[in-house]
């Protein structure tokens, strides 16, 4: 199968090159626009903040791995690029490593599972350009299976691996119920803004957020349909809020102990979360030592994050054993393919109809007329597939790619059910 693969991500390139590759949907749908026509049979391709990645068959076998590197590279980038920023795969390997992918064990934090959606709205996009054939759907079918399994069979994706979760997941334990309880993100940069979208995810009953620029709070506040404090008095509002998580990029401490208690008192001392997730932290640590406050800051976030990590890493000889049967399963497909087992399935299959149909109505027959039911019966079989016997065998010994040749014989076995049958 020549299915050719490359990739650039976080293992070989630096960030500043992976921006210069990556790839927004309308720059992909007008790349497969572009390439479609003249260089690519069917293909799909995947773009994130942590890898470009390009699977395509060729429309000649003249293509190779060079071509697919220089065609993404003068598409896009204004940077030199060089070969060791690229990963190269060919058949089994592509389908093998875009396996991988779909799963999370290939990701920058393992068992990501928004590469798994991401890796999905990649082949919608293939499907809507007209980009994806007979097999890359079967490959998509089949890395889809690979993730599902991931997910339901291992704890790939379990436990918290980033701060911003690992302290959402920290509350929870603290507070059995979120609903009912309120909380204020301040800093809505990258940090704060996944732990305020971590926080409405698990369904926080109020949030509300602050920022010293009102108007990136206000942004992330319209998305998330949320309240929003000017940074300059947010301290008056603190009593409100059970759970506090900061995440700012301040040069020193934001909130102080007299701060937390003076809130404290206003909240009859009602139970307080303090995460503060900033480097340098934005919380005076002192505050654990008020009665009833709960403070964590980043490095004991960070313990939990490793152990997660941990966790995870020991789930991948299982993921590993779940991508070789699925590569198993679809390279026997492919295998099936070829015209000699077609038609023996075929034959195999209308005999088995025959057989059943004799055998149930054989008694309406005379003795003498059972020998000519069979007779007769047989050759109406081998009349009706004489033609698509004739022409799977044309397929096979034709000069058309393998692909191509996979793609036709497909047809026939969709046409007669042979695929679900088996």
């Amino acid at each position: 199968m020549n299915l050719l693969g490359i990739s650039i991500n976080h293992r070989t390139a630096p960030v500043e090159l992976r921006e210069a590759l990556h790839l927004s949907e309308d720059e992909i749908r007008a790349f497969i626009q572009k390439t479609k026509d003249n260089a690519f049979a069917e293909g799909i391709i995947i773009s994130t903040c942590n890898r470009t990645e390009i699977y395509a068959i060729p429309k000649s076998d003249k293509t190779s791995l060079k071509d697919l590197e220089n065609l993404i590279k003068n598409y896009k980038s204004s940077f030199e690029v060089k070969d060791e920023n690229f990963q190269h795969f060919i058949s089994r390997e592509s389908i093998e490593h875009l396996f991988r992918v779909a799963c999370g064990i290939e990701s920058l934090l393992i068992g990501d599972n928004q590469i798994f959606k991401q890796v999905k709205d990649s082949f919608l996009i293939s499907e809507e350009m007209n980009f994806a054939g007979v097999l890359i759907r079967r490959v998509m079918d089949a890395a889809t299976r690979v993730g599902k399994r991931a997910i339901n069979e291992t704890t790939i994706s379990e436990g918290a691996v980033t701060v911003s979760y690992a302290a959402v997941q920290l509350v929870e334990k603290i507070f059995s119920n979120l609903q009912k309880k309120s909380a204020l993100i301040i800093g809505t940069g990258e940090t704060g803004e996944i732990a305020a979208k971590h926080l409405r995810d698990r369904g926080i009953g109020r949030l509300a957020l602050t920022n010293r620029s009102f108007e990136k709070a206000e942004k992330l506040a319209a998305e998330l349909n949320t309240a929003v404090f000017p940074f300059s008095n947010f301290k008056e509002h603190l009593h409100k809020f059970d759970i506090v998580v900061s995440a700012t990029s301040a040069e020193g401490v934001i909130l102080t102990k007299k701060d937390v208690e003076d809130a404290m008192k206003k909240r009859n001392y009602a139970s307080m979360v303090l995460m503060d997730i900033a480097i340098p932290r934005d919380i005076d640590p002192e505050t654990k030592k008020i009665d009833y406050v709960f403070y964590h800051d980043i490095d004991s976030l960070n313990i939990i994050v490793e152990q997660n990590l941990g966790k995870r890493k020991t789930e991948i000889p299982k993921v590993e054993k779940i991508i070789q049967e699925e590569l198993d399963n679809f390279f026997e497909w492919y295998n099936s393919l070829e015209a000699a087992p077609t038609i023996k399935t075929l034959r195999d299959y209308f005999e088995t109809v025959r057989a059943e149909e004799v055998e149930k109505n054989i008694n309406k027959f005379s003795e003498d007329d059972k020998e000519k039911l069979e007779i007769i019966t047989k050759r109406i079989i081998n009349k009706i597939l004489h033609h698509p016997t004739t022409e799977l065998r044309k397929i096979s010994e034709s000069d058309l790619r393998a692909e191509d040749t996979a793609a036709k014989i497909s047809i026939i076995r969709d046409l007669f059910g042979l695929n679900k049958k088996e």
